[in-house]
Order: C-alpha cells, then sequence, then structure tokens
C-alpha cells in the first residue's frame, strides 16, 4: 500500500484499512483546518488504487471488516472509480461490512440519488460529513463552503437512497461572539439532518492556519472551557434526531459523553451539570489533540 503525507480517519475507523483514493481536500479553505494544505487534490490513479486494495488483500485478506476512503472528501471520486474500488474490496476481503467515508454536502449534493443508490448497492454504506455548525453567519466565518439548507438538502439525499450519515459539529466554531447561536443552530440541523450518528469536536486553534491568524489578529476569540460545555449542553438539549447514536470521544474534547439522542438526552445533562458544577473531572489538557 502506498500512502501519501499524514493520514485522517474518525475515531470509530480506527480498526479500519485506509485506501487512500484520493489526495488531500477538494475544498481545502476552511479556516480552522491544517489537514491537507500540504496536499494539491488529486484523485488518485484508478489502477494504483486497485493496486493496493489487492495487496490489502493478499497481507490481511479476512482480517478486514472495514474499509475508510480517503482522503478528505473520497466522495467525490468519479462514480466509475467508486463502483470498481467497492467491487475490489469485496473480492479481496471476505468479511467486509463497511465502507464509508468522508464527504461535503455539496459532494453528496452533486452525486444525487441515484448515483447514492448504486454506490450504496455496491457498498459505500456509511458518509462522515461535518457541517460544524447549523449558524449560517458562523458556516461563512468559517469558509465551510455550505450552508444550513445544503446540508439538509444533502441528508435528504442520503436518506433517500438509504446511506446512513454520520454528522460532525465543532464546538467554539462561532467564538465568543456567535456562541449561543452556533450551539442552537446545530441543534437544529442535526434535527433537520436526522443522521444515524452524531458527534461534537472541539475547536483547536492550529498555528500557521487563517484562524490562527484571526486570533491573532483579535478577529476571533474561543470560547473558554465552561462556555464550550455550555454549548454542548445546548446542543444535546435541543437536538432532536429520530435515534442517533451521540458521541464526543474525540481527543479534542474535554468531556467524553455516549449515549443516544433524544433516548439518553436526561442521562447525558445530569452528566454535563455535573462536569460544570465540577463534581466530574474533566479531560486533562495534556490529554487532549486533534
Amino acid at each position: 500500500m502506498r500512502y501519501e503525507g499524514k493520514l485522517y480517519r474518525p475515531p470509530s475507523e480506527a480498526d479500519a484499512y485506509i485506501l487512500q483514493a484520493t489526495l488531500g481536500c477538494s475544498w481545502n479553505r476552511c479556516v480552522y483546518c491544517d489537514m491537507y494544505r500540504e496536499k494539491d487534490f488529486r484523485v488518485r490513479d484508478l489502477d494504483e488504487s486497485l493496486a493496493d486494495v489487492r495487496a490489502a488483500g493478499r497481507r490481511y485478506g479476512a482480517r478486514v471488516e472495514k474499509v475508510f476512503v480517503a482522503d478528505g472528501d473520497a466522495l467525490v471520486m468519479p462514480e466509475d472509480h467508486w463502483l470498481a474500488l467497492l467491487s475490489a474490496c469485496r473480492e479481496a476481503f471476505p468479511r467486509l461490512r463497511r465502507v464509508s467515508c468522508y464527504a461535503m454536502a455539496r459532494n453528496v449534493i452533486e452525486k444525487g440519488a441515484g448515483a447514492l443508490t448504486r454506490l450504496r448497492e455496491a457498498g459505500l454504506s456509511l458518509l462522515y460529513i461535518g457541517p460544524e455548525s447549523g449558524d449560517d453567519v458562523t458556516l461563512k466565518r468559517i469558509a465551510k463552503g455550505q450552508d444550513h439548507a445544503a446540508h439538509v438538502e444533502a441528508a435528504r439525499l442520503a436518506r433517500a437512497a438509504g446511506v446512513p450519515l454520520s454528522v460532525i459539529f465543532l464546538l467554539g466554531a462561532g467564538g465568543v461572539e456567535r456562541s449561543d447561536e452556533h450551539a442552537r443552530a446545530s441543534a437544529q440541523l442535526a434535527t433537520e439532518m436526522d443522521p444515524a450518528f452524531v458527534s461534537a469536536l472541539t475547536l483547536t486553534v492550529v498555528p500557521e492556519t487563517p484562524l490562527a491568524t484571526l486570533v491573532g489578529r483579535g478577529r476571533f476569540v474561543l470560547p473558554e472551557v465552561p462556555a464550550l460545555l455550555r454549548e454542548l449542553r445546548t446542543f444535546v438539549d435541543l437536538a432532536a434526531p429520530t435515534d442517533a447514536v451521540f458521541r464526543t470521544n474525540h481527543a479534542s474534547n474535554h468531556l467524553p459523553l455516549g449515549g443516544r439522542l433524544p433516548t439518553d438526552r436526561a442521562r447525558i445533562l445530569a452528566v454535563l451539570d455535573a462536569a460544570l458544577s465540577g463534581r466530574i473531572p474533566l479531560r486533562p489538557e495534556a490529554a487532549r489533540g486533534l
């Protein structure tokens, strides 16, 4: 297998084989993100990717149950690439039960329900989408590239195709100025997108990103930890998906939580209230990371 640069994957894909079928991110403008800034986006040559799948099959074979297709928004690949790769994965990994990737709302909308259905039938079984916020002002400021309505439409198309979504929000993305608006609108977006999985990460100001420049100029202030926890509390209190697995287990978070929304809402809120009152310790700062 050949890998270029750093690789990133969601926490739930820690045990997945990573297939780097694209390099970088086709958008790559979000002000907070430095994951793919050193890469020029391209779709890898299909024959190279297929060769990697076959090599992984020879080496790992029946040990692989999950495949995560990297890099940043691999859904952008042409449909024929996807179908060839999904077929190769089924052949190489006889115990395969899940193939997933990062996606952007624009990619989902461009594919449409028809192509998404064909990909789901071929084995694509989960999309990770990071709106980061449901607040359009915040989305514009962080240069996300799509607004609240676009994410709702993307979720509608994915549901129509039967492709589950894992949706990611970013505590602190609204800064101090729009902390409450960000939390409330994100809860509304989680409700409207109605995903199978919802997670929250915490914004980290990474050096040499556009966000770090804004911080240095005093144009963005990251909320303090209690305010970040209050954002999370507002989100949990107001988000009403039909039945979603909820996690804050990413290393960036101060308080790992888990459960289902809305089923476990009261229990999660009680834990958050205990943390806000100092009765539950937070993750040590040295243990937090990207």
